[in-house]
């Protein structure tokens, strides 16, 4: 029996998982929310409550599945929590999209040129990776007491253990990894300065991170030699750890919050060509890289949502889709991926400006937001693996949508339409699947390679399968 911890920027699962005739088998025994939290000291994560979210997780993980051997944590990456010199947390983790690295990434491009970063790291640029959120750090008066600098499922797993590390996935987010040798930059870490000894040990995911601390055992119930297992931490790692493709020429989408679309390669790409296009080379399980561009994702449509519903309109999600899908082909999109539309707050009239701006037309109603976002989504899907192709030299043959946007079924028929490729939807617990299995082959539960931990994903998944040729689909 293996669990779990699987947090999102707007939600939280516990989740235990076992192997049985053949499939990988899950049961969600706690869920929680999320979200970053507005403080006079900027955007905040509650990083001591979503810690609590876990104690409570555990404890019910222990009192129905009481044969625990491991718990593996996942999280949305580029955030981090700095430590004191005695190992306590000096005040709750940022916000990725607290908008305070402006001067930062002016000051790291005057430092080192963005062509040159991007030859050590592969790191498609965002104002908000860690390289930049640290340079900005420095600015504060917390930053003189900062010993660690602790990634956020390594704060945690910290928190569960006492031992500090992180996995490559994760570090590979921060702009601070070399993406060809796999390990901290020296040159990157003097350059905006930085200690190495502020960073904890990478460790490849599958690496027994250590015994949960006998405090927590008392907690939870859970065994005493229960173990953290380090797996591909950064949750998008574990998501395509566990796309359920059985043949090569496959991409993925992992559509949530974000949208992570791109092809898995043996090794970086690190041409102009590549930067200029903004991708990035991400470490993936089993030394793989996930060479992907982060464009928008469902967070638009999540924060027009909520600005409605603070208006005083609570629209019921699946009648806004069914209405959306009547609508024609052809209405407004909006570049997904632009940083205008990071930060939270008056989405609507964000998305509004952007069409107005353009010399498009503007949408009126909610289903009309709502089409304009997904069919944004779409163009920006199919574009994107259209430079992927391109970039990297390989075939496309299909495109696999895994995550919570697997469940969209307008988002998923667009994306045929717009990819021209066959679309496989499912499983929507991907990284979950990716996180238990990796943990699963560390304690020998299973064997084999990367390929055969997806196919037990799709032995185990309903799939639903789009077409670009018609709006139907078919489930099997």
């Amino acid at each position: 029996m293996f669990a779990a911890v699987d947090i999102g920027a707007s939600g939280g699962r516990v989740i235990a998982g076992w192997l049985a005739d053949g499939k990988i088998n899950t049961e969600v025994v706690h869920r929680f929310g999320n979200g970053p939290q507005q403080t006079d000291r900027g955007l905040r994560w509650d990083i001591r409550g979503l810690y609590d979210e876990v104690i409570a997780g555990l404890r019910l993980l222990a009192e129905r599945f009481p044969a625990v051997v491991s718990i593996g944590i996942d999280t949305w990456a580029v955030d981090y929590g700095l430590l004191d010199a005695d190992g306590e947390l000096i005040e709750d983790p940022h916000c990725y999209r607290d908008p305070r690295t402006g001067d930062a990434v002016r000051s790291v491009h005057d430092r080192i040129d963005p062509a040159e970063l991007y030859q050590i790291t592969g790191l498609q640029y965002l104002s908000f990776n860690t390289i930049y959120q640290l340079v900005a750090e420095q600015d504060c008066p917390e930053w003189r007491r900062a010993a660690k600098i602790v990634m956020l499922p390594d704060l945690l797993g910290y928190w569960l253990t006492g031992d500090l590390g992180t996995d490559v996935t994760n570090a590979s987010s921060t702009a601070l990894l070399d993406a060809s040798t796999r390990d901290w930059s020296p040159r990157l870490l003097q350059l905006i300065g930085i200690d190495a000894d502020m960073l904890p040990p990478i460790q490849p995911a599958g690496t027994v991170r250590g015994r949960i601390s006998p405090e927590v055992i008392k907690q939870t119930g859970l065994p005493d030699d229960v173990v953290l297992t380090s797996i591909g931490s950064h949750d998008t790692a574990s998501a395509v750890a566990a796309v359920p493709a059985t043949e090569p020429g496959f991409a993925y989408i992992s559509s949530g919050t974000w949208s992570l679309v791109g092809l898995e390669i043996a090794e970086p790409i690190l041409t102009e060509d590549s930067r200029r296009a903004n991708f990035t080379n991400e470490g993936g399980v089993d030394g793989r890289i996930r060479y992907l561009r982060n464009e928008g994702g469902l967070w638009l449509l999540q924060e027009s949502l909520r600005q409605w519903k603070l208006d005083g309109v609570d629209h019921d999600l699946g009648r806004l889709l069914a209405a959306a899908a009547e609508l024609p082909a052809g209405g407004p999109t909006v570049d997904v991926g632009a940083e205008e539309f990071i930060a939270p707050g008056g989405m609507p009239e964000r998305i509004a400006a952007a069409c107005r701006r353009d010399g498009q037309p503007v949408p009126t109603t909610a289903a009309e937001f709502t089409r304009c976002v997904l069919d944004s989504l779409a163009l920006a899907y199919g574009r994107t693996l259209v430079e992927a192709a391109s970039l990297s030299g390989q075939e496309i043959e299909r495109v696999h949508v895994v995550g919570g946007g697997s469940q969209n079924a307008l988002l998923c028929r667009l994306t045929a339409e717009a990819t021209g490729r066959e679309v496989i939807a499912g499983p929507v617990e991907a990284t979950a699947l990716g996180n238990l299995l990796v943990q699963a082959r560390t304690h020998g539960a299973i064997s084999g390679a990367l390929e055969d931990l997806r196919a037990l994903v799709a032995a185990s998944s309903e799939l639903t399968t789009y077409s670009p040729q018609r709006q139907d689909a078919d489930t099997r």
